[in-house]
């Protein structure tokens, strides 16, 4: 390959390649930038000149970076992060802000944390808007794809290029009917297993804690209905024998009409919140994780209360 202007390569294009990279796609990466296909393959093919390598090439139907594209991206990612930083604002005025930020969660989240979060944003930030997209087990590809630019949830990426602070703990509790026979008395393995089970599954390849300490103590629950989401527990529990496990914290609402109780796998986890380099060195952006963790810290327990409910 005839190598280009090497001063031919702009920041932009840079960007486009690492989107290209962390999503493996040119059509995602398109979709994250807000442009047609044809323009990132014209910025892909341009680069391809420049540096003199193929940088992709498709293997079994999917992108796969070339040894040379993977060092460019780990150098171009830092000139990236640097040129963040130097156009961003050394300071950020929340009483003048009109940005618009995105977050990603899920049920637990948007009952347990956004409230109290959107209170204090509307008191600090009224011009700043949020938006809420289900992460569902997805949210750290939302963070990659620059649809989401903070995620919070019980999932910790462990691979590079992101950003993780833990902000609360939480275990799971057994919640039923008042006149559940099981509500009487202290649960134990055995009885919680033979109970009849309404269980959430969350889909994807999410695994509840409780579930897994369960399954790895060679046990299996007795399921008998299967529900997406919590949401309305507290009205299909009533008046039936089932039990269902839930994270503490969702379960305390629903303590005027149900029965709640330790559970003996509680499965203890943690919620963190996750971002990317794109939004690290942002003075908007830091602002408002602080914001989120000083009101999670104001506002939430960091640990559920003791098992004081029976």
């Amino acid at each position: 390959m005839k190598n280009s202007l090497p001063l031919g390569v702009d920041f932009a294009a840079l960007r486009t390649l690492r989107l290209v990279f962390e999503l493996r796609s040119f059509t995602a990466a398109a979709t994250a930038l807000g442009v047609n296909q044809s323009a990132v393959s014209y910025t892909v093919d341009k680069l391809r000149r420049i540096f003199n390598d193929p940088l992709f090439f498709r293997l079994g139907g999917k992108v796969v970076p070339t040894e040379r594209c993977e060092q460019l991206v780990q150098q171009a990612s830092d000139m990236l992060d640097m040129f963040e930083a130097m156009i961003s604002s050394a300071t950020f005025e929340p009483a003048e802000a009109d940005q618009t930020l995105s977050i990603a969660c899920n049920h637990y989240e948007r009952l347990v944390i956004l409230p109290q979060v959107i209170r204090a944003l509307r008191k600090q930030a009224p011009g700043l808007r949020l938006g809420q997209v289900n992460s569902t087990n997805q949210g750290p590809d939302l963070l990659k794809r620059g649809i989401a630019d903070v995620l919070i949830g019980p999932i910790r990426p462990d691979e590079d290029g992101f950003y993780c602070r833990t902000v609360l703990a939480e275990r799971y509790c057994c919640i039923m009917d008042p006149s559940n026979p099981l509500a009487s008395d202290k649960l134990t393995k055995d009885a919680y297993t033979a109970a009849n089970h309404l269980t959430v599954n969350y889909g994807g390849d999410w695994r509840s804690r409780f579930l897994v300490d369960l399954e790895n103590d060679g046990r299996k629950l007795n399921e008998v209905i299967q529900i997406p989401s919590p949401a309305g527990l507290d009205e299909l529990l009533p008046g039936t024998d089932l039990i269902s496990t839930l994270p503490v914290r969702l379960a305390e609402p629903m303590a005027d009409r149900l029965a709640l109780r330790p559970c003996p796998y509680p499965g203890e986890f943690e919620i963190h919140m996750v971002w990317t380099a794109r939004t690290h060195h942002s003075p908007m952006y830091g602002w408002f994780r602080d914001l989120v963790v000083d009101t999670i810290r104001r506002t939430v327990r960091r640990e559920p209360e003791p098992d004081c409910f029976i």
